[in-house]
């Protein structure tokens, strides 16, 4: 069956910024953008709601601009990101003792093993945000990437859940929901833009996602194919916007600008004889300021910041060995100049700018190959993920009940009906309306057909069938 692609809009909702973008992929895989807003965010600080009313307005306004761009939009579930420092992470083991040790290892065995993770012990107050499989154990066979098909007794992983503030979390959801929205998921923030601008190739290798936002940093470790290790760095561009406001004496909107046309994150890249003029106050004399002190306050947060870094990825046990593909950097803090040289200097790993332009498809705004649109294009890339095993999940489902049909054609068998009719509208319709009756070949017993086919297609018949096998 062909599946029409839906159109999926990712909402950032950052300190400095709100974004909405509606995306549909093309038959190539690719991302074509249908609708851009943006607007001022209002009401969060470091990564959380804190003004509803504020943080609903400024949402509504990401996404009037969003549908004037392309009035024929109908924007009504998004997903959306979430951050801030109180997010948390914890590793935990999970195992089954598998009931049908004689079929393989089937999606629904993982998806429970997975279920019982959201039953972990995690602090009053907080809530478990997602969670994450990384290695598989199958009996005595570790680091198995994927189970299914595997046959054992006992399938086990290790996990990485991701818990949060149920406060900060009902705050979000509310201000959505305000604006006349619903929102499909929860997705964090470092974990979507690792989606955009991560490739195969570096998940193989093994990177370490670093992403300046206004109110935080986010940082999301990769290694040997799965997720190791998320942080929240407490600081990020809205703190050296104030650092250069009360090291030198000027209003924030000039912190800001002086930051984003001047600044540098390494103050022996800066000229010591350049100097700024700002306009003086209500009359007073234009003040001038020197391009090495706003390089020397920039260096001194962002040095900050990658000792963060630096300390979370020895919490862990990384190196440059295990990150053979070093750091990205992404977020609009990225952008600044010579950080790169900032980052390897102190980190002692390879560093690079993250981008997600290979995402999208060729007639995106360039403005939107900017690293501080990576969380709004992961976030699409997420819901598409999602959507993709949905699809997957119905068109097992309905190859299921078609070769259940079959059965019952041909032997006379009942079959248990345990299949969501929402997920089988469209592929009953086809079944029951096709012109030309299904050919099945005759068989002389049950037993004989059963032998040509999965053997986890057992439990789909009754029990009294099944000893009569």
């Amino acid at each position: 069956m062909q599946h029409e692609q839906p159109i999926i809009v990712g909402l950032d909702i950052g300190t400095t910024k709100i974004a909405a973008i509606a995306g549909r992929k093309n038959e190539f895989g690719k991302l074509e953008i249908l609708g851009f807003g943006r607007a001022n965010s209002n009401g969060v600080q470091h990564g959380m709601v804190l003004n509803i009313d504020q943080t609903i307005k400024a949402i509504q306004t990401a996404l009037e601009n969003c549908l004037k761009s392309n009035p024929e939009l109908e924007i009504s579930e998004v997903y959306v990101g979430i951050a801030g420092h109180h997010i948390k992470s914890l590793q935990t083991r999970g195992d089954i003792v598998r009931q049908n040790i004689e079929d393989e290892i089937s999606q629904e065995e993982i998806d429970r093993l997975v279920a019982d993770q959201y039953r972990t012990y995690i602090p009053l107050g907080d809530q478990i945000i997602d969670v994450i499989p990384q290695q598989f154990t199958v009996d005595n066979h570790p680091n198995i990437a994927n189970p299914i098909g595997y046959s054992g007794v006992k399938v086990g992983a290790n996990f990485h859940i991701i818990t949060g503030d149920k406060n900060a979390i009902r705050n979000i959801n509310r201000s959505v929901e305000k604006s006349g929205l619903k929102t499909k998921d929860l997705v964090l923030q470092p974990l979507a833009s690792a989606a955009a601008v991560m490739s195969e190739q570096d998940l193989e290798a093994g990177v370490a996602i670093v992403d300046i936002g206004g109110g935080t940093t986010d940082l999301a470790v990769f290694c040997e194919g799965v997720l190791k290790y998320t942080a929240v760095i407490p600081f990020g561009g809205e703190n050296i916007t104030n650092d250069i406001k009360q090291g030198l004496g000027v209003l924030k909107t000039q912190a800001e600008a002086m930051k984003v046309q001047f600044g540098s994150a390494l103050s022996d890249e800066a000229k010591s004889n350049t100097f700024i003029t700002i306009p003086g106050l209500r009359g007073m004399a234009p003040k001038e300021i020197a391009v090495k002190n706003l390089a020397n306050i920039i260096q001194a947060r962002m040095s900050e910041i990658m000792d963060f870094v630096s300390y979370h990825l020895k919490q862990v046990g990384l190196d440059s060995r295990s990150l053979n593909g070093g750091i990205i950097l992404t977020g609009g803090g990225s952008q600044l100049k010579h950080l790169l040289q900032l980052t390897e200097y102190l980190t002692g790993l390879n560093a690079r700018i993250g981008l997600p332009n290979e995402h999208l498809s060729g007639d995106y705004l360039e403005e939107l190959a900017m690293p501080m649109y990576s969380t709004c294009i992961g976030l699409i890339l997420k819901g598409y993920n999602d959507y993709e095993n949905t699809v997957r999940a119905a068109e097992i489902i309905v190859e299921k009940e078609v070769v259940a049909r079959k059965v019952l054609v041909d032997n006379q068998v009942e079959i248990v009906p345990a299949v969501d009719e929402t997920l089988l509208t469209e592929a009953k319709t086809e079944v029951e309306t096709e012109k030309t009756p299904v050919e099945v070949k005759p068989r002389k017993t049950i037993k004989d057909f059963m032998d040509s086919i999965k053997n986890n297609l057992i439990e789909m018949f009754q029990e009294e069938e099944d000893s009569k096998l």
